[in-house]
């Protein structure tokens, strides 16, 4: 491979990982490949804030060095990275996509940076993020509104907006995201990436956060087994996330390549009466038809009887995040992402009272999710009920903004704030395609601390239905 390299040539990660291990490829060739696609795209699609290229290259040459001399630090030895500019990273700015954080440098690595530097991965550059992720949008006064690679009018979806972005275009292998409400797995469905909010824990999370309960970390990918490897390596207990799991017992990436067992599905074509747009609804069908009829499982469509957990999503993000910002940022408000601003505002009219009722609710909805995997082992759903819409809004048309939600993205995607409360895997599968090109995603949930079989059946989906050979227009013309 040579410094010329088309940015279309970008492997994914396992094939990179390969690669640089056999002398196929360098760091430091794969690393231009990035840079280039970077310098090619950004500029349109609003990817990348930070890019550090020099840092990356001087760093590049040095495992480059390291590799022809046959050592590896870790399995990530020499592939880039694109971080969400949520995580801290010691020594680099960390804006948090928010004009009053542009000057914020950490002292610290966050848990999921230090394994990521540990498996010798090269942190490219920090990828845009909306207001502190607060929203499912792509709008963002720090980067400029995200873009959708398959369609550069709409949005890419948020808050993993620029993480998602950068690995659809081909500017690097992989990213790192977070999942507060659909995180990950909304601009994986508007991008056709991959995403696995992983069980609550799963990775974990810091700093603090004020909606702890809801929020996940974890990468997104271009195929399955590259979120499987990375969640090997991701996973497991640090001291600072009071909440992470033990370290997994088997290898995700190992899963994937054993042979599905036969699996009880539950198919929800919707949730909570919610309408779903008709390509929506007919290419995530069409993949349900295609499962059940290549896979062995057992596919039976359900009308769950759940009520709608938008009060109480909408309770713990105002009572968590509206008030912890209030008291910091209450003299910034004017600098502030206008729809976070107004979070703020409506945080305080929530009483403790309202907010320890919203908990217990919590854990009245999440007992209701963890009972229907007593009788299936995964659930299946659309990821989100719309395609991509144009990327200087805050939502589509069909869902105007209401001065009664605190949260008022959440009313657009319903179908995956529900499993940030109840703490289940839940993940985005590209399984489709609108009349127009732009990606669909299925989302597959798993009962908690089942991730390995939703990675492992999310592989078996892919091998008969495998999206990674498609490019966007911008990159195959």
């Amino acid at each position: 491979m040579s410094n010329d390299t088309e940015v279309t040539a970008m492997p994914c990660v396992v094939d990179a990982a390969r690669q640089i291990r056999a002398g196929a490829l360098t760091p430091v060739e794969l690393l231009e490949a990035s840079l280039t696609a970077i310098k090619t795209h950004n500029s349109t699609l609003h990817a990348f804030g930070d890019v550090y290229t020099e840092a990356a290259r001087e760093y590049a040459e040095t495992l480059a060095e390291e590799a022809a001399a046959g050592r590896f630090r870790g399995p990530l030895h020499g592939i880039p990275f694109g971080i969400k500019d949520l995580f801290s990273t010691q020594g680099l700015r960390t804006t948090r996509g928010s004009l009053t954080a542009l000057d914020q440098v950490p002292q610290q690595d966050a848990p999921i940076i230090a394994r990521l530097k540990a498996a010798g991965a090269i942190m490219v550059g920090k990828t845009a993020t909306t207001e502190f992720g607060w929203t499912g949008s792509s709008i963002s006064r720090v980067f400029g509104n995200g873009r959708n690679p398959w369609n550069p009018a709409l949005t890419s979806g948020g808050s993993s907006s620029g993480s998602a972005i950068a690995v659809a275009a081909r500017m690097v292998p992989a990213t790192l995201g977070s999942d507060g409400g659909g995180s990950v797995r909304i601009p994986g469905s508007f991008c056709g990436v991959f995403a696995l909010k992983g069980t609550l824990g799963r990775i974990p999370t810091w700093p603090w956060s004020a909606t702890e309960m809801l929020s996940h970390a974890g990468p997104i990918t271009r195929t399955v087994r590259d979120s499987a490897l990375l969640f090997d390596i991701l996973s497991g207990p640090d001291p600072l996330d009071h909440q992470a799991l033990p370290a997994p017992t088997e290898s995700f990436y190992a899963r994937c390549d054993e042979p599905l067992r036969p699996l009880r599905l539950a198919w929800c074509p919707t949730l909570f009466g919610t309408s779903v747009d008709a390509q929506v609804a007919k290419a995530v069908g069409d993949a349900v038809r295609l499962i059940a009829g290549q896979l062995p499982v057992t596919v039976e469509e359900k009308v769950l009887p759940w009520q709608d957990p938008l009060p109480v999503f909408e309770a713990l993000w105002a009572g968590g995040r509206g008030i912890a910002y209030g008291k910091s940022l209450g003299q910034q408000m004017d600098r502030l992402d206008p729809g976070f601003a107004a979070l703020i505002e409506r945080a305080k009219d929530f009483s403790l009272a309202s907010y320890l009722a919203a908990m217990q609710q919590r854990a009245a909805f999440a007992s209701q999710v963890h009972t229907l995997f007593e009788q299936y082992d995964l659930l299946i759903t659309p990821t989100v009920p719309i395609l991509p819409f144009d990327a200087d809004s805050t939502a589509p048309p069909q869902y105007p903004a209401t001065d009664s939600s605190p949260v008022p993205w959440a009313r657009w995607t319903p179908f995956t704030y529900p499993f940030n409360l109840s703490g289940n895997p839940a993940a985005n599968l590209p399984c489709g395609w609108s009349k127009s090109g732009l990606p669909i995603g299925l989302q597959v949930v798993g009962p908690r601390f089942a991730d390995a079989d939703v990675l492992q059946f999310c592989a078996a989906f892919e091998a008969i239905a495998p999206w990674d050979q498609r490019l966007p227009a911008m990159l195959s013309g």
